[in-house]
């Protein structure tokens, strides 16, 4: 599963800062999701990055379904 957050505030001229002031959510995790190394996010942290960056969950991120086959 991929994500669009670091081309999201790249278009929004936004730093990963402005998310953490407006939000309160932690740099870290914000860090990990903008270089796509988050392995475990809750939905409510998603939840509010969208809502601050008036996205839907599915412009934030991709789904790739994977072959269980």
């Amino acid at each position: 599963m991929g994500n669009n957050f670091s081309k999201i505030l790249g278009s929004k001229m936004l730093r990963v800062s402005d998310v953490n002031k407006a939000t309160g959510i932690s740099r870290t995790v914000l860090s990990e999701l903008y270089y796509q190394r988050t392995t475990n996010i809750q939905l409510e942290t998603l939840t509010k990055i969208c809502d601050y960056l008036e996205i839907s969950l599915s412009e934030l991120i991709e789904y790739e379904p994977i072959n269980l086959n």
